[in-house]
């Protein structure tokens, strides 16, 4: 009779999306899995990491496409760590960050079964960097601020009010159906003409970017065909790179026409 397994749950981060930028840890404990439960936002690259007898549940959430409400994955994850031993939940981004990593944690311990984390590279951080957006410069943002535009209650966070009246870089996640609004809290500043740059995809080979200023980027996205998962970044770091420097030579011109 084989012995049954004991029970236990890594979440893992699974980066921004590139399948390159899970981490050697999180490919580690993706080889030692027996069940794997993924969201739409981890790259499906990344499953060939764990082992081809392992179990793969997709649980991905995404706006109008719920495959699974929270509820149930908390109890998906449980039920398979019970019956087949070493669940790892696989999350986009930084499971701490906007991930609910720590609601998952705190269901799955009430259980009495031993967590570990494996911290992911957030797309907030990583998908600017691709764009050569740095979010701090000397002399030019010394501080950011990453916030959610899409609260538990679906109302826009009060931090992006908080954050439109400093001179710190801004990125905002899951924030392009409230982009009206972003957009009215920073023209209420007189920022108007402060540099944006909206990402889709970041770090895929399906990645699109539109850049313009908070007067103009509705615009830009409309040209650009622009949607969610996309994030948005606010300040002038925006228009500090220089692999951006390009369309905003173009932006400007076309301005000045």
């Amino acid at each position: 009779m084989l012995k049954k397994k004991q029970p236990i749950v890594t979440l893992v981060g699974a980066g921004p999306g590139d399948p390159d930028l899970l981490t050697i840890k999180g490919a580690k404990a993706l080889a030692e899995a027996d069940v794997v439960l993924y969201d739409a936002l981890a790259n499906e690259e990344i499953l060939t990491y764990a082992p081809k007898k392992s179990i793969k549940i997709f649980v991905g959430k995404r706006k109008g496409c719920h495959e699974y409400s929270q509820d149930q994955i908390n109890q998906l994850i449980v039920d398979n760590a019970l019956t087949y031993g070493h669940v790892v939940r696989l999350k986009g981004g930084d499971p701490f960050i906007f991930g609910r990593g720590s609601e998952e944690i705190d269901f799955i311990e009430s259980f009495g079964i031993p967590t570990s984390v494996v911290p992911g590279i957030s797309s907030s951080i990583a998908v600017p960097a691709y764009q050569g957006i740095s979010l701090t410069k000397r002399g030019v943002s010394e501080s950011f601020w990453v916030i959610t535009g899409t609260t538990s209650d679906r109302k826009l966070s009060n931090d992006v009010a908080l954050a439109a009246q400093s001179s710190a870089t801004v990125v905002i996640l899951m924030g392009m159906s409230k982009l009206t609004q972003i957009i009215d809290l920073f023209q209420k500043e007189s920022k108007g003409e402060t540099p944006v740059a909206i990402i889709q995809n970041g770090t895929t080979v399906q990645e699109k970017i539109g850049v313009g200023t908070i007067n103009t980027i509705e615009q830009v996205v409309v040209k650009q065909q622009l949607s969610s998962p996309a994030i948005i970044v606010i300040g002038e770091v925006v228009k500090e790179s220089n692999k951006l420097k390009g369309f905003y030579e173009e932006f400007i011109a076309k301005e000045l026409k």
